[in-house]
Parts: C-alpha cells; structure tokens; sequence
C-alpha cells in the first residue's frame, strides 16, 4: 500500500505515509491555506446573516495560481470573442465571482484544513515509528480530493504546467533543473490524487 491509496472495508480510504511524505504534504497544504488567505468569518465577528450576503471580490485575482484555482466562469481562451462578447464575458464573470468566490475559498480552505489536522492527529499517534497509515472516512477523503486536485493545480501554474503538457517531458527532466524538485511533487500528488479517486469510484 505504500504511496497508493486502497479502499477501506466500509467505505473511505487509506495510504501508508513516511514521515518525509507527510511533512512535505502537511508544507504543501499550509502554504495553500496562506496563499488562499483568511474567510470574512475570521475578519469578522459571528453573523450568520451578513455572511449569507457578503459580497466577494468581482475583479480576478492577480496571482496566477490563485487565477487557476478560481478562474473566470464565462470566459474561453479556446473561443475568441467579439469585443463586445468580451465585455459581457467579464460582466458576467464579475457577477458570478462576487456571490460565488467567497463560498469556493471556505470549501479550499475547510478542505486544507482537513488535510493538516488529519496528518497532525497521524504524526502525533506514530511519534518516532517513521511513518503511519492514515485512514480517511468518506467524506474525510473527499477533502483529500479537493485539496490533493487544489494543490497539483497550484503547483502546475507555478510551474507554468498546461493541461496538454507531456508528463513523460517532466519525468526526463536532469536532476540539476531547479524545477525538478516541484515537478517531482507534482507528479508524486498526481499519482495519490489518481488512486483515491479510483479508491472512491470502487
């Protein structure tokens, strides 16, 4: 089971982490929870009802790995527009990213979280045995998904990784490219990423 995810009897998943794996996931994680920021909730004192009717930004962000986390719903690179297509492109995509962005940065964020504070309760329970198993119930991998996909995503833009990129390309990279050490992530978060969401699907 090392490295891959299996399915557990019952539902949820598990995979064998070392001790290195973890740390690197766990720095992996907290650095997404940074560059996605705090939630009104955090800036703000407890009103379920201003937060039901917070306003989220309208304008894109500049960071590009926070565009590839939270890109534009109306707008298509693949399909040039009319300017005029264009305009009510970015309209349309400013109303939807003011009452939606704020929901989507709480799910990456809870989803980050999970995934800190499981591998937390994980490295405290195996102090010193050099690794452990963690097992995730449903809905715990769930999580797992959103933030492994989160963080491949984020490490892609970094990387400037499109989605047609020839992977076999970053496996022969030489050993002194400063990239490889990200691109090995990349390709390792990818591999678990793939066998949870065939662990769920079973």
């Amino acid at each position: 089971m090392p490295g891959t995810f299996e399915p557990l009897p019952g539902g949820g998943a598990a995979v064998a982490l070392d001790d290195v794996e973890i740390s690197i996931i766990r720095s992996l994680a907290v650095q997404l929870l940074e560059l996605i920021g705090p939630g009104p909730a955090e800036d703000t004192p407890d009103d379920p009802l201003a937060e039901l009717f917070a306003e989220g930004p309208s304008e894109p962000p500049t960071d590009p790995v926070l565009r590839r986390l939270f890109p534009d719903a109306y707008s298509d690179p693949e399909q040039p527009a009319s300017a005029r297509d264009a305009e009510e492109q970015r309209a349309h995509s400013a109303e939807f990213r003011r009452y939606t962005e704020n929901d989507l940065r709480a799910g990456k964020r809870d989803s980050a979280l999970a995934v800190i504070r499981s591998l937390d309760a994980l490295s405290s329970a195996a102090a010193g045995e050099g690794g452990a198993v963690l097992k995730l119930s449903p809905s715990e991998s769930q999580q797992w998904l959103g933030a492994l996909n989160d963080l491949r995503l984020a490490i892609g833009s970094r990387l400037e990784i499109t989605e047609d990129e020839d992977t076999d390309l970053l496996y022969r990279l030489p050993d002194d490219d400063p990239r490889k050490p990200m691109v090995m992530a990349y390709l390792w978060l990818g591999g678990l990423q793939e066998t949870l969401v065939g662990t769920l699907m079973a």
